[in-house]
């Protein structure tokens, strides 16, 4: 198949452009760069059948030619990001969605858009099912990309009940690995590299807040076999094994050998006190589940930030 992925330059994106090529598709990534670096598709670079458009989906998505899938991961993703571009947050999540399935009407392509858990927000229901609607406030700091993502969710199955375009919505939890930026904000990278550079781990809140993560092979596995799949209903991607930011730490401390310590700062704002995903419709549906474990993913992980420098 001849497939476009929106953001493709990104951390999550270019690994998913990776495998499609694998896979023996074409591939036609779109960037603006803004967030996402060329640096993370040198290897894709090489294959001719990849092109790089760089390009700003918001503007609209000048790809020539037919496509048969069309993969939307443009948009920030770290609390970092989308706090220091709120605008370009929304109007991805707006904009650029319509962009990308106005893209997918036309050329009659298969549709997925990358969505979030952060439209569950501060969660009441635990582990959190795609039946719940969330508890998410409409204009708290990180609304930017809450609502964003909800707004987008909400376009993508009007798209696909009013004008009967196939779309499917992967509700993305917690991803790590190779290619995230040093300086990304999320919590995986910022304890490394605080490890790695002897210096303390900062945390959060009390440290008794959780996340669940899920190593970035398995994501994209996930992603591709929910853009294959029968549902056009949202489905949790992640890994349910889940830790609090203090065993997180800790973890990360022994695996580097780092004498690093631990400083608590205050918890930001409407942060989410909760993450785990309830995966039973992708298991059911897709036929999956992680299968890195968290240890290895790290010892990866761990890896690429001692190297990548």
């Amino acid at each position: 198949m001849r497939i476009c992925v929106t953001g493709g330059a990104g951390f999550i994106a270019s690994h998913l452009c990776d495998r499609l090529l694998e896979l023996g598709h074409d591939v036609v990534a779109v960037d603006n760069l803004v967030t996402g670096s060329m640096r993370n598709i040198d290897s894709a670079l090489g294959n001719e059948r990849f092109t790089f458009v760089e390009a700003d989906v918001i503007e609209g998505i000048p790809a020539d030619g037919s496509f048969e899938r069309v993969y939307h991961m443009a948009s920030p993703a770290s609390p970092i990001d989308y706090i220091e571009l709120p605008f370009e947050t929304l109007y991805v999540g707006s904009q650029g969605t319509r962009m990308a399935l106005e893209l997918s009407l036309a050329r009659g392509a298969r549709f997925l858009l990358a969505s979030t858990s952060e439209v569950y927000g501060d969660p009441a229901v635990h582990p959190q099912r795609e039946d719940y609607w969330g508890n998410v406030s409409s204009v708290g700091p990180r609304s930017v990309y809450d609502e964003a993502k909800r707004y987008a969710e909400a376009l993508t199955m009007a798209f696909h009940r009013y004008r009967r375009l196939e779309t499917r919505i992967a509700r993305i939890f917690n991803t790590f690995g190779p290619r995230m930026r040093k300086v990304d904000g999320r919590v995986v990278p910022n304890f490394i590299n605080q490890a790695l550079e002897g210096t303390a781990l900062t945390i959060y809140g009390d440290g008794k807040q959780t996340r669940s993560f899920c190593y970035v092979s398995d994501l994209v596995e996930g992603l591709i076999r929910l853009m294959e799949g029968p549902s056009s209903e949202p489905t949790n991607l992640g890994n349910p094994h889940e830790l609090t930011m203090k065993q997180l730490a800790e973890f990360v401390i022994d695996k580097t050998g780092s004498k690093s310590g631990i400083v608590y700062q205050a918890l930001p704002k409407d942060d989410p006190t909760r993450r785990r995903p309830d995966i039973t419709r992708a298991k059911k549906e897709l036929g999956w589940e992680p299968v890195v474990s968290f240890e290895d993913g790290i010892a990866r992980t761990v890896e690429y930030f001692r190297t990548a420098g």
